[in-house]
């Protein structure tokens, strides 16, 4: 936070800015007022917010975390800030999500619903979700090939559709009759259920798992471990990690993401290292 120092400035551009923009500036503004006493008002003790007039990041980071679960919290937010119903983060390595895409992946219709009453802007993976069969089906055969786009963390249409079930016992027939035709509709298709990956056990995810660091500071490095959806999962070490998906020996992609690759190096089948490449870093990380 910072305080506003530079208040005669800032506000001349201001009104420079309303100025450019058309808007006129009542004279009554300067009415019983001198120059000096119009500054002398704006020449305030106002803490101006750090990212200003940006929206704080980890609010932005907030509303995304909290759709997934958290509708209360979701409300004081955006209630607040309505425009905050179209949030975006991304997590790493370009995985971008929606609040709303959040809601849409792990079936809280009633957080995706409330967003959408606030402004935010569905995709074909809400729709799934929500079971609008018709506007689904729609968009596919408008768009040849667009179900086979995943969502957030690669994610495929089908898996959002099926997550729509989750509130089910919340939903009425009708809803529960259109969310089982789009489920029915993108099984037909075939290819809605996204890329197909190399499965990894159980047993073989135990080799991966671990930190791995490349440099002495204390989060320069990385954590191997299982997240919720049981898959292997990579993030800064002690963060909250993405999935990785396995594309040929010892080597995967995260989260659906093609130009990042993860290849974890071995010596007599014990993991030794991994190597992150994107088209602009190369990092190697080795096992501690």
């Amino acid at each position: 936070m910072k305080k506003n120092k530079n208040i005669d400035r800032r506000t001349s551009l201001k009104i420079s800015s309303l100025a450019l923009l058309g808007l006129a500036i009542p004279n009554m503004l300067y009415s019983n007022q001198t120059k000096e006493n119009f500054f002398k008002i704006a020449e305030s003790d106002q803490i101006i917010p750090e990212y200003f007039p940006n929206i704080s990041p980890k609010i932005i980071s907030e509303v995304v975390g909290k759709s997934h679960f958290d509708l209360d919290r979701v409300k004081e937010l955006v209630d607040k800030r309505p425009e905050l119903s179209r949030s975006v983060w991304e997590w790493r390595f370009g995985d971008f999500e929606s609040a709303i895409g959040a809601a849409s992946h792990v079936g809280r219709r009633d957080i995706a619903l409330y967003l959408m009453s606030k402004g935010a802007r569905p995709t074909i993976f809400t729709f799934a979700m929500l079971g609008h069969f018709q506007v689904v089906k729609s968009i596919i055969e408008s768009s040849n090939g667009i179900q086979k786009i995943t969502g957030p963390h690669g994610i495929s249409l089908l898996d959002h559709a099926f997550a729509g079930r989750r509130m089910k016992d919340d939903m009425v027939d009708n809803e529960i009759e259109n969310l089982e035709k789009t489920i029915e509709y993108l099984e037909s298709l075939g290819n809605a259920d996204g890329e197909k990956y190399i499965d990894v056990s159980p047993e073989d995810q135990k080799k991966y798992i671990g930190d791995y660091k490349y440099g002495n500071g204390k989060n320069e490095g990385f954590t191997i471990s299982i997240n919720m959806r049981k898959l292997l999962s990579i993030a800064p070490i002690g963060g909250f990690g993405g999935a990785l998906y396995k594309i040929g020996e010892n080597k995967f992609t995260y989260n659906g993401a093609p130009s990042v690759i993860i290849t974890f190096e071995s010596t007599d089948e014990v993991i030794r290292s991994l190597n992150i490449t994107d088209p602009d870093v190369n990092i190697v990380a080795k096992k501690i």
